[in-house]
C-alpha cells in the first residue's frame, strides 16, 4: 500500500511538472531554454581621405571601431559591438586620395539598423613616432592632441542598414584638410575630427572619373562633387592630373574646381549610377582654369570651434569655392578668393569641347557661411574691393 502511493504521488508530480513546463513554453510545446538565434549580417569598413591644406602627412592610427543602434548611446552603454584592430593601424590620410581606400575589416552584426558609429583612436605617449601626428609642407612632424578620440571615441552619426547574409558596406570619409587645427603661433595642433560615413555600394560605378591641365597635376588644386552647396566627396588631381571621387551614392551632382590663382569652374548635372563610372572628360580633353587675381578675407570666429565657408551662386547653382581654417587660440581666419568670374558648362557624356563659360554677374561675390552648434550665420561680401575684416559671434 506504502508503495503504491508512493508510484501514485510520483505520477501527480510528474504530471504538474510537465503542465507547468508546457505552459511556460509557448505553443510549440517545448521548453525555451534561451532566446532564438538572430538573422545575422556583416559590416565592412574602410577609410578615405579629403584634400589637406598645407601638409605632407597627417597620421591618424585606428584602434577599433563601435557601432550602435541608438544615436543617443553613451559610451558606456549596453549594446555596443566593436571591430578591434589588433594590432592598431597607423595610417596616412593623405595617401588615401582618388579613390584609395584603406579597409579596416568587417565584423558580424544582428540584422538591423545601426544609427551611430564611434572610431577610437590610439593615445600619443611612448617611445617611437606618436600614433597621431601632421607634417606641415616644409616642416617637421608634430603630434596631434586629440582628446576626443582617445576616450570615448569620434562620435559619428550615420544610418547603416544591415540585412541578414549581406555586407553592409560604408566608407569613412576623414576630411584631413577640415580635421587639423593650428593652435595660433604655438606648434602644436589639435586634431578636431571631421567625418562623413559614405555608402559603398558598388565597385563598379559610383564614382566620378575625369583629368585636368597638367599646370593643375598638383595637391593645391580641390576637386569636389557637390548637392546644394554641400560638398560630398573631394580629392586632388594626381601627378597625371586624373582624379577620382569615389564613393558616391547614385544621384545628380555639381563638379566643382578650384586653384589657387585661378577661377573656379563648375560643371552641373554630373550624373553617378552604381553600374558604371562616370568620366566627364579625356586626357586628350583636361579641364584648365585660367588665371585669376585674388582677394584676402580675413576675421575672427567667437567661439573658435565655428567654423566659415564661403559660397558663390550662378545662376540657380550654389556651390562651396573655400572653406577656412580657424585658429583654436583665437578663432582668426583667413580666406584667399578669386575675383575673376567662375565658368560654368553643363555636363555633356563623351564630350568633344569643354566650352566653360563665364558667369560675369557672379564675379567676385560670395556669400560667408559661419556656422556654431547648428546655427547659421551669413554676410554677401564682394571681393572686387578691399573687405574689411568681417567677424562672427554665437
Amino acid at each position: 500500500m506504502r508503495n503504491k502511493n508512493k508510484k501514485l504521488w510520483s505520477l501527480l508530480l510528474a504530471a504538474g511538472l510537465a503542465a507547468g513546463l508546457s505552459a511556460c513554453g509557448g505553443g510549440s510545446g517545448g521548453v525555451e531554454v534561451g532566446p532564438s538565434a538572430q538573422p545575422m549580417g556583416t559590416l565592412r569598413a574602410a577609410l578615405t581621405d579629403a584634400p589637406s591644406c598645407g601638409y605632407e602627412t597627417v597620421h591618424v592610427t585606428v584602434q577599433k571601431l563601435r557601432v550602435h543602434g541608438s544615436a543617443t548611446a553613451g559610451e558606456n552603454d549596453s549594446g555596443w559591438s566593436e571591430l578591434v584592430l589588433n594590432p592598431a593601424r597607423r595610417v596616412d590620410l593623405l595617401s588615401l586620395s582618388n579613390g584609395v581606400l584603406e579597409e579596416l575589416g568587417q565584423m558580424p552584426l544582428p540584422a538591423g539598423r545601426y544609427n551611430q558609429l564611434r572610431l577610437v583612436l590610439a593615445e600619443n605617449g611612448g617611445a617611437g613616432l606618436p600614433a597621431n601626428a601632421v607634417t606641415p609642407t616644409g616642416g617637421a612632424s608634430v603630434a596631434l592632441d586629440t582628446p576626443s578620440g582617445q576616450q570615448s571615441g569620434i562620435k559619428l552619426n550615420a544610418q547603416i542598414d544591415v540585412e541578414a547574409g549581406k555586407v553592409a558596406d560604408v566608407v569613412l570619409d576623414f576630411d584631413a584638410c577640415k580635421s587639423v587645427v593650428r593652435r595660433g603661433n604655438s606648434g602644436r595642433y589639435n586634431l578636431k575630427p571631421v567625418i562623413t560615413v559614405l555608402p559603398r555600394l558598388s565597385d563598379a560605378g559610383a564614382r566620378v572619373i575625369g583629368y585636368v591641365d597638367a599646370s593643375l597635376a598638383n595637391s593645391g588644386t580641390r576637386v569636389s562633387v557637390q548637392q546644394g552647396g554641400v560638398p560630398i566627396k573631394a580629392t586632388w588631381p594626381d601627378a597625371n592630373g586624373r582624379f577620382v571621387l569615389y564613393p558616391l551614392p547614385a544621384g545628380s551632382y555639381e563638379l566643382v574646381l578650384a586653384a589657387g590663382g585661378r577661377a573656379t569652374a563648375v560643371m552641373t548635372g554630373v550624373p553617378v549610377v552604381a553600374t558604371t563610372p562616370t568620366e566627364v572628360n579625356s586626357t586628350a580633353l583636361p579641364i584648365t582654369l585660367p588665371s585669376s587675381s585674388e582677394r584676402d578675407v580675413t576675421g575672427t570666429l567667437n567661439p573658435a570651434t565655428a567654423t566659415l565657408r564661403a559660397l558663390q551662386t550662378l545662376g540657380t547653382t550654389t556651390v562651396e569655392v573655400a572653406w577656412a581654417p580657424v585658429l583654436a587660440d583665437s578663432g582668426a581666419y583667413a580666406l584667399r578668393l578669386p575675383i575673376a568670374a567662375p565658368l560654368k558648362l553643363a555636363y555633356v557624356a563623351n564630350p568633344v569641347a569643354l566650352n566653360f563659360q563665364p558667369e560675369a554677374t557672379a564675379a567676385g561675390k560670395y556669400r560667408l557661411e559661419a556656422a556654431s552648434n547648428g546655427v547659421l550665420k551669413t554676410a554677401d561680401i564682394d571681393v572686387n574691393a578691399a573687405v574689411p575684416p568681417i567677424d562672427f559671434s554665437f
